[in-house]
């Protein structure tokens, strides 16, 4: 892989107004099989429930072609039609309050095009700071890595359970279903169609079934340290290396 240029960022950063909805709260609450009510406005938001806050609201008409909604800032088109994400980075400043009023400025922070043996391919980094009403310090800072490709291969064959037999005491299997990616996907306002279309996925990205979010990946972990260890992290990162 080499690298070959870095693209200069074509467009200043997009402040939204956020609002930390108790109902949005209750709904994920309800998507990971916890009671709804047990989440009251001046709470906490748990560490990881943050996607909520960071959807884009593009109009349908001005969709890509895979149906993803964007970064939350406009990105110029690169003639690279399929996206996923790569990976993120997270920085649990403080505590978000359910209830709360935020305001979220989002920026690219590079664009950076590669030559690889497969053809060519972009890194497109995007950073969210948000900022509880009335605070110039961000109270959350996340960083998503996003690959930009071209044509899909052919379908790779299904994978195999990569899950063993002996797991380690205290693991948990999730076995995610058409109805969790559902609603992860609706609650982060994330229509990319390779987790919602399951031909699109086989024959136009070339994947063998839907694609797990690596969000939903992400906060299945976050959920088990706060639930089942009774951690609250102050940062984490993550990369996503086989959709």
């Amino acid at each position: 892989m080499t690298e070959r240029q870095m693209t200069d960022i074509p467009s200043p950063g997009v402040s939204r107004t956020e609002a930390c909805s108790l109902a949005a709260v209750r709904r994920v609450a309800a998507m990971l099989g916890l009671d709804p009510d047990a989440w009251q406005e001046g709470d906490p938001l748990p560490r990881g429930w943050q996607f909520i806050l960071l959807g884009a609201d593009t109009p349908r008409g001005a969709l890509r072609g895979d149906g993803f909604p964007g970064l939350g800032v406009p990105l110029p088109d690169l003639g690279l039609p399929r996206l996923l994400i790569g990976g993120r980075s997270v920085c649990f400043v403080g505590d978000i309050t359910i209830g709360a009023s935020l305001r979220r400025d989002s920026r690219i922070e590079t664009i950076q095009r590669k030559e690889t043996a497969r053809g060519p391919m972009a890194l497109v980094t995007v950073a969210h700071d948000l900022c509880l009403a009335g605070t110039t310090v961000p109270v959350l800072v996340e960083t998503q890595t996003y690959v930009l490709l071209g044509v899909a291969p052919p379908a790779a064959a299904p994978a195999s359970d990569p899950v063993g037999s002996a797991l380690p005491a205290g693991s948990r299997t999730v076995v995610p279903d058409d109805t969790l990616l559902f609603q992860y996907s609706a609650l982060g306002f994330n229509s990319h169609r390779i987790h919602l279309d399951r031909a699109y996925a086989r024959e136009v990205e070339g994947f063998p079934d839907l694609v797990v979010n690596g969000g939903l990946t992400t906060l299945l972990l976050t959920e088990h340290l706060r639930t089942a260890h009774g951690v609250s992290p102050s940062a984490l990162k993550a990369r996503y290396l086989a959709p």
